[in-house]
């Protein structure tokens, strides 16, 4: 790899590192998931400064160009990521139902605790006619 790309992949690297910490330490974003992001921008230095590793996993893998090889780690890693915020996310709606459950169950036995009727939800905005 010419010392020209290097330099320029190694920047946009670094920066990328950069980033991740700064979100970090902002508290944008979580220290649970930073790990994930910055195993990611430290394959990418890896990859940039040992370009021989490169080629040795893209002739183990079979492939005929190095970046057949960065394209199907990219993709393999891009669908990882989205099974990984699927699993949350249905995690996370499995709780809001069952938060919501509970919270309905506690409004209608303090309803009912003061002898008053149950509260009724507002209804819902109608779309006005044109």
């Amino acid at each position: 790899m010419p010392i020209r790309q290097k330099i320029f992949f190694l920047t946009i690297a670094v920066v990328l590192l950069l980033v991740i910490l700064e979100l970090v330490r902002r508290r944008r974003l979580r220290v649970e998931y930073s790990w994930l992001w910055l195993a990611s921008a430290l394959t990418i230095v890896l990859m940039i400064l040992r370009y021989d590793l490169l080629i040795w996993i893209t002739g183990l893998v079979g492939a005929v160009i190095p970046t057949s090889t960065l394209f199907f780690f990219s993709i393999l890693y891009l669908a990882l990521l989205s099974l990984n915020y699927s699993v949350r996310l249905s995690d996370l709606t499995r709780q809001v139902k069952e938060l919501a459950q509970e919270v309905a169950l506690l409004r209608a036995e303090s309803s009912s605790s003061w002898g008053a009727p149950a509260a009724r939800p507002p209804d819902p905005p109608r779309a006005s006619a044109k």
